[in-house]
């Protein structure tokens, strides 16, 4: 019988539940049943597939219940499940190729682009900007959906991808630039 106050339980104390073993897969439906949709919706933002990313969710909330020991709670239990929601997805789209590096990253180099997003603001267009997103490529297109969409510090993109915030905040800095920079020259200069 379910306990109406499990649901209420934090996502630590449901984890400490979990790792003390006994009754853990009961506590574990709980954190299923709170994050199986965020892992599902996070999967079909990357993969753009509705089939794969409802079974690529499916490996990673498996992945997570098995992985439960490596969590060490140094950061937010939602951030660690989006680490291993987005890496396990980048691998997926490695192993199947389908990660683009686009066309005119190969054949030209681009130009120094001053990130003067905020002098261009009112001159960009949300729908033509995400038509330009979807050509850089895909971990650039998630570092910024990762800042500006999920509202991510760069310290938490940072633990998420497993790199330093100084680092994390150098390749945002670098989609953002290529972004304006495609942007510019389709729309503006164009």
């Amino acid at each position: 019988m379910k306990d109406p106050g499990e649901e209420k339980l934090d996502d630590n104390a449901l984890i400490g539940l979990i790792k003390q073993g006994g009754t853990g897969s009961r506590y574990f439906e709980i954190v299923y049943h709170r994050y199986h949709t965020k892992v599902k919706n996070k999967c079909y933002s990357i993969v753009k597939n509705k089939q794969e990313s409802l079974d690529l969710a499916e490996e990673i909330m498996v992945k997570i219940y098995e992985k439960l020991d490596s969590y060490k709670g140094t950061s937010k239990f939602s951030t660690w499940v989006y680490s291993l929601t987005y890496n396990h997805c980048i691998d997926y789209l490695r192993l199947k190729k389908n990660l683009h590096y686009p066309k005119w990253d190969n054949d030209q180099e681009m130009a120094i682009v001053a990130d003067t997003t905020e002098e261009l603001a009112e001159d960009i267009n949300y729908d033509k900007l995400m038509l330009v997103l979807e050509e850089l490529h895909t971990e650039e297109q998630l570092l910024i959906r990762m800042k500006y969409v999920d509202e991510m510090s760069l310290k938490t993109i940072g633990e998420a991808l497993r790199i330093t915030e100084s680092a994390a905040k150098m390749r945002l800095k670098r989609a953002r630039t290529r972004l304006l920079y495609l942007y510019t020259m389709r729309y503006i200069k164009g």
